[in-house]
């Protein structure tokens, strides 16, 4: 039986085993999704030597980044982001072969892209870890300009919460919340954005799903905004990432 899985930390809420468990019922596909929660990305190289048959592995939070250390191969696109939410794993002679990819790119695009209007032109991006990184690409490849958005910073890519004035917030109408504020079950928690200069030709995409409406798009959508969460783009990068692990290199 093809075996795959998911590493993270922590990984009680995560999407992605009922998602492929259903998918495998569904699609009557002989294979089963595991969850592997490793704390520390060194364990990685143990949870092979246990598992010594898993096809591929979904990567989340908080090791999009620090899993380079173990690949021996790269996509185009996990290069250029710095991060991968996807490993293929090629075993020869018993040794594990592991390419890195970045599905979030895919998802994200594919979930945004209906809800662009002529005037969003310009971004935040709340957040600079791995899946930050790849919205930022996504980004660019839309010709889309954009600022990450952090709580203390010194690039000239970046603000920092504090620096958010009216100004800012009326030039650059697409945010999205990379980070894990309002995620179920601190539900009552957002990004310290300042939401009453939020109008109408706002998009507020976060990337979080669970709540369905978290604060950080209510509190948009109370003042005209779009309010988008991330499950179709989780959806749409876990049918990549199925595609990545039945494709032959």
């Amino acid at each position: 039986m093809k075996t795959y899985g998911l590493i993270g930390y922590p990984l009680a809420q995560s999407f992605s085993q009922k998602y492929f468990t259903d998918k495998f019922k569904r699609e009557t596909i002989d294979a089963r999704y595991l969850n592997f929660e490793i704390k520390s990305i060194n364990d990685l190289p143990l949870v092979l030597d246990r598992h010594p048959y898993i096809a591929g592995y979904s990567v989340t939070i908080p090791h999009k980044e620090g899993v380079f250390e173990y690949l021996d191969e790269l996509d185009e696109s996990a290069r250029l982001i710095g991060a991968a939410n996807v490993i293929k794993v090629n075993w020869e002679n018993k040794k594990p072969i592991l390419k890195g990819f970045n599905t979030d790119l895919i998802g994200f695009t594919k979930s945004i892209k209906p809800l662009l209007k002529p005037h969003h032109k310009k971004a935040l991006i709340l957040g600079t870890g791995g899946a930050a990184k790849a919205i930022a690409h996504a980004f660019d490849m839309m010709n889309i300009e954009h600022k990450y958005v952090s709580r203390q910073t010194s690039l000239s890519e970046s603000y920092s919460y504090s620096d958010l004035d009216e100004t800012i917030i009326r030039e650059y109408n697409i945010i999205v919340n990379c980070t894990p504020l309002g995620m179920y079950p601190k539900v009552d928690t957002c990004p310290a954005i300042p939401y009453h200069l939020i109008t109408k030709n706002h998009l507020l995409y976060d990337l979080t799903y669970n709540p369905e409406t978290t604060l950080f798009m209510q509190k948009g959508i109370d003042n005209g905004a779009v309010g988008k969460n991330g499950l179709e783009m989780l959806h749409q990068q876990a049918e990549a990432a199925w595609d990545i692990w039945n494709t032959t290199d």
